[in-house]
């Protein structure tokens, strides 16, 4: 990775690992309700949201629409659109929680929702409820939406 990037490590997530998170995730879950239904937070939120409204049989999905980084940098966490209520009852689902800059944000506008991510970093992992894999605060999670395959050239050719 770039050396102006905050992230030494970089941990790469396939569609297959990502559905099989999000099972995992669903199943630690599913005790948990009934819930009135998935709050995902966007976008990140959108794809682990709908893996376990399926898993818990959920049809109502709503979303948080909140905007703090994209792939070069970490800003203002601003919302763009929310649902009414205090989040009793529902379930808010995240891709990942980080430095917990979206997670105090969503806590503060859904204080009774129950707060469920598939991935989470030591500094934003006390915000949420539930989560399946922990990584180092130094990783970069690298999201198959984010992504493409890509030929790489064997190691000895590289060399030549």
């Amino acid at each position: 990775m770039d050396k102006t990037h905050p992230y030494d490590k970089v941990f790469p997530v396939s569609w297959d690992q990502l559905q099989r998170d999000c099972r995992a995730l669903a199943g630690r879950l599913v005790e948990g309700g009934p819930w009135t239904g998935v709050l995902a937070i966007t976008r990140g939120g959108l794809v682990p949201a709908a893996i376990i409204a399926r898993e818990l049989d959920i049809r109502l999905i709503d979303t948080i629409c909140i905007t703090s980084y994209d792939w070069q940098s970490q800003g203002e966490a601003s919302i763009l659109k929310r649902p009414e209520g205090d989040g009793a009852g529902w379930l808010m689902v995240d891709d990942l929680v980080d430095t917990g800059r979206t997670a105090r944000l969503a806590r503060e506008l859904f204080p009774k929702a129950f707060f469920a991510t598939v991935y989470a970093k030591p500094a934003g992992r006390p915000l949420v409820d539930s989560f399946v894999t922990e990584v180092g605060q130094d990783t970069w999670i690298l999201f198959p939406w984010d992504s493409t395959p890509q030929f790489v050239p064997p190691i000895a050719k590289t060399r030549e």
